[in-house]
């Protein structure tokens, strides 16, 4: 018979089929008994597992329907109140600033020749005549000695012509000279005069160039970095040394909205001296104080600001020229007004007006005038008195007459809140010793009985 006939075939699946149906109930009871092992252990060793899920079910449950009852606007809202308070609020009007010095000066000679002797150090202060740089002026002085050579020659002429004058004066008495003679020796004489006023001249300008050549310090103030090195050749007006600034005192310009102007020149015409701060470019830093000195004559109708220049001693130097300041200028101060946190001014329909906390822990909308503000506190002119309390926090979800819950009333109670300890939630609370003993025992207790 053929190998492959279908009787040999049937036969041999008969064979291995049951071979297989015995392997796979061994199987079967192993992952059993794998899943009992491990739902035994997870019992015994995790005893609260189960009961620490329920327990977050039932919490995220609570939360859900707490959520929805807050959402609907059910119980008090919780709010931060403050108590209307009298005091005294200084109206400052701040604007951006530049330092500007008082005296720029860049030091140039008034002669040509070399630079033959420096007499400063850069970044050196020096005071108003102090020397600071010498031009050769060797050439001045051989002119000098030239023009008083000239000088002492048209005087003997000058003085030989006055006297050729009072001869010819005499003569012309005795009818011995002509009138003409007379009159053009007087006219020598003048020529005379005018050189010898002309020599005098020459040389007062090179006694005046001399002095020249000496280079000092126009101004009290700090040299910068030099401009040319000794050797060099300088050119009369024309070639930079050095540049001397004076510091102190010193000088802030800086720009205020043409809207307060009237009240700053209203304190200006009473004989007020105003004072102001200056702050760095952060606004954070308080660099210098000073007066006021002087408001610009005129509007800039770019910007519809005025400038205003305000004078510093600035001894410790902190006020550099060109530095960006920030100014503040204090105009006035109001003096016994009800202030009230900056975050209880609320804007809206009724324009501006706060939260009211009445006697029934109620709120009330209360529309109120405001006035200076600080950016922290706000002086309120109508509206309010002192000692009524509004809500500074959780405005955000209250309405006219609304219930609200007050958090931290006072200092005294928000300490005795912060001293109070709070009792831990159910899931965290310490155990007692009687109920960590029992539920102790209990997987002891699982473990002997496995056992």
């Amino acid at each position: 018979m053929n190998e492959l006939s279908p009787i040999r075939t049937d036969d041999a699946v008969e064979t291995v089929s049951p071979r297989r149906r015995r392997r796979w109930p061994f199987w079967l009871l192993l992952l059993l008994a794998l899943g009992a092992a491990g739902a035994w252990g997870y019992r015994t060793y995790l005893p609260n597992g189960f009961q620490f899920q329920a327990k977050q079910a039932a919490k995220s449950e609570t939360g859900r329907r707490g959520g929805r009852r807050g959402g609907g606007g059910e119980g008090p809202q919780a709010v931060g109140v403050a108590t209307v308070t009298t005091g005294d609020m200084p109206v400052v009007l701040s604007g951006l600033g530049t330092v500007t010095p008082l005296a720029t000066v860049t030091v140039r000679s008034q002669v040509s020749g070399y630079l033959t002797q420096i007499g400063f150090r850069e970044g050196q202060l020096v005071k108003q005549g102090d020397f600071l740089a010498q031009i050769d002026v060797r050439p001045y002085e051989a002119l000098l000695a030239q023009y008083q050579g000239q000088l002492q020659r048209d005087q003997a002429l000058l003085q030989n012509a006055r006297l050729d004058l009072t001869r010819y004066q005499t003569l012309n008495r005795q009818d011995s000279i002509s009138k003409q003679n007379v009159d053009t020796q007087a006219a020598t004489v003048k020529q005379y005069e005018g050189i010898v006023a002309s020599d005098q001249a020459q040389i007062d300008q090179q006694k005046l160039n001399i002095q020249y050549g000496r280079i000092t310090s126009p101004v009290d103030g700090r040299v910068g970095l030099r401009q040319i090195d000794q050797g060099n050749y300088v050119t009369a007006a024309s070639t930079n040394i050095v540049v001397v600034t004076q510091l102190q005192p010193i000088s802030v310009l800086f720009t205020l909205p043409e809207d307060v102007l009237a009240r700053v020149m209203d304190r200006l015409r009473t004989g007020a001296k105003l004072p102001v701060r200056i702050f760095d470019r952060s606004d954070t830093t308080e660099l210098a104080s000073g007066m006021l000195d002087t408001v610009d004559n005129q509007i800039d109708v770019t910007t519809g600001t005025v400038k205003l220049r305000a004078l510093f001693p600035n001894k410790d130097d902190r006020l550099f020229p060109n530095q960006f300041v920030n100014a503040k200028l204090l105009v006035d101060t109001v003096r016994d007004a009800p202030i009230v946190p900056a975050s209880a001014v609320l804007r809206g329909t009724p324009g501006t007006f706060v939260y009211l906390l009445g006697e029934d822990s109620k709120v009330t909308i209360r529309p109120i005038t405001i006035g200076e503000t600080d950016g922290t506190r706000t002086v309120v002119t109508a509206g309010l008195k002192a000692g009524d309390q509004v809500v500074v926090d959780g405005t955000d979800r209250l309405r006219d007459g609304a219930e609200v819950r007050v958090t931290g009333r006072g200092a005294a109670e928000a300490k005795a809140a912060d001293a109070e300890p709070a009792a831990p939630p159910a899931e965290t609370r310490p155990r007692a010793e009687g109920e960590a003993a029992a539920e102790g025992e209990r997987p002891h207790r699982r473990r002997r009985q496995a056992q």
